[in-house]
């Protein structure tokens, strides 16, 4: 398998797709070998991407009484959690952490509401108004997660200043009903495909460690690359009290940076940061995201869980010899 990884790591580079079944026999091997894949994929990340980490960071902007019944989350109102429930929190809060988020070197900046799509033209319009402020007022190019949007709400935020459109799919088509019933996958996918039509750039990746088959995983990379994302995000679960997954354990940190890896592979030119979960499920291995091809990672408090201190996160990447990638709107 040594010569056949090193030349599909070489394909890739050269600009060749790699095929299903190759990223399924990658996501197979073991010993030695497990660790070289870590490093072939570190090296397609140096070669397309370089040596720079991007960092992001988000606001909780409305937290809870989401009608959804995603399995694994929190704010769901079918589950009982301890998670926050308020309303969209006012400008001068979202602009705020926004510059604060520029001070810890994050260079993107999400605004993430719960619910299946934005509430109101009240709440648009408020989001709207400090999309304006923060690419008068800050260095960092702002991003939203509102749900499910159509074109024209696409347009609107683009116009306003949204740089990326953040909605994940959070897993393959196929364990989809596994996780949430309230509404189709393919919604998930025309907000994307509504997004990529308004000329932004499209955030979207999933949640790893639901009870879905590692064929299942490449499924949705497969769906990812049809679908030309520009960054993934990766999240691993870490299970909420309260949710239909509280007891789910189905990661261990080396298939989480195996996950990684094959992801490079299949979508080599894209960014994929690593977001939720890393800290419990990497936990004294979250350094190797970048050798498994990782290039960057969310910093600061997730959406209901606190995360890292930003300065570690920094200490780290510079430990590394890498560099942070610096902050723009562009």
């Amino acid at each position: 398998m040594k010569d056949t990884m090193q030349k599909l790591a070489d394909s890739v580079i050269a600009g060749h797709t790699l095929e299903r079944d190759d990223a399924l026999r990658l996501g197979e091997v073991e010993g030695a070998e497990f660790y070289r894949l870590l490093a072939e994929a570190g090296r397609i990340r140096e070669h397309f991407i370089g040596s720079a980490v991007t960092l992001c960071s988000i606001i909780n902007a409305k937290s809870g009484t989401c009608p959804e019944d995603c399995a694994f989350c929190a704010q769901s109102a079918h589950h009982s959690t301890q998670a926050a429930a308020y309303p969209l929190v006012d400008e001068e809060q979202m602009v705020t952490c926004a510059k604060n988020a520029e001070q810890h070197g994050a260079s993107c900046y999400g605004i993430i509401t719960s619910g299946t799509g934005i509430g109101s033209r009240d709440e648009l319009d408020r989001i709207c108004r400090t999309l304006g402020r923060i690419r008068q007022e800050a260095g960092i190019a702002p991003s939203c997660s509102l749900g499910i949007i159509d074109y024209e709400t696409a347009c609107l935020l683009r116009d306003a200043g949204m740089v990326t459109y953040h909605h994940n799919l959070e897993t393959a088509r196929s364990f989809f009903p596994n996780i949430c019933s309230t509404h189709d996958y393919e919604q998930d996918v025309e907000t994307v495909r509504a997004a990529k039509r308004a000329g932004l750039k499209v955030c979207c990746g999933g949640i790893f460690g639901l009870g879905e088959t590692f064929a299942q995983r490449v499924e949705m990379a497969l769906t990812l690359r049809e679908l030309g994302v520009d960054s993934i995000p990766v999240n691993f679960l870490d299970p909420v009290e309260g949710t239909r997954l509280e007891h789910a354990d189905f990661l261990t940190p080396l298939e989480c940076l195996r996950t990684i890896a094959v992801y490079r592979f299949l979508l080599p030119d894209r960014q994929i940061t690593v977001c939720g979960g890393r800290e419990k499920n990497l936990r004294e291995l979250q350094s190797w995201i970048f050798m498994a091809g990782a290039s960057g990672m969310m910093t600061g408090n997730y959406l209901t869980r606190a995360g890292r201190n930003p300065a570690l996160d920094r200490q780290m990447v510079a430990d590394l010899g890498l560099t942070v990638a610096p902050c723009g709107c562009s």
